[in-house]
């Protein structure tokens, strides 16, 4: 097999049909920083190192998606508490999950998607020394 290329950042797009609206969701609530605007057809947020989220209009949203954005951090405590005070509405508090073996909460933003602050406790998870 031959070595591919290496893989430098990661974006994932959502749709919308109110992108200033979801872009305040965004930038007021969840506190993500503007990394692209590409006018009145998408705007792209930084996540973290090299990951990005995309927020566009120029497809509709899923009735139904079947998609959940996870926002993996060492405070969910934290991150859940700074959320809800801006004003975001979450399904729970965070709690265990021994199954996954994830400390995480919940919460529906833009076009209902599905987003989670995640922790995870799995000594096998690689974190941040995972090299491309």
């Amino acid at each position: 097999m031959t070595t591919r290329p290496p893989i430098a950042q990661q974006v994932t797009f959502i749709y919308t049909r109110d992108l200033a609206g979801a872009s305040a969701f965004l930038r007021d609530k969840v506190g993500l920083r503007l990394a692209l605007n590409q006018g009145d057809l998408c705007h792209i947020y930084a996540v973290a190192g090299g990951a990005f989220l995309g927020v566009c209009v120029n497809r509709p949203p899923p009735e139904d998606p079947g998609v959940t954005y996870s926002f993996v951090t060492p405070d969910v405590d934290g991150m859940y508490a700074t959320l809800k005070a801006r004003g975001v509405e979450f399904e729970a508090p965070p709690k265990l999950s021994e199954r996954f073996k994830v400390y995480s909460c919940f919460f529906r933003g833009i076009e209902n998607y599905r987003f989670e602050i995640q922790e995870f406790r799995d000594p096998a998870w690689p974190a941040a020394d995972l090299a491309p």
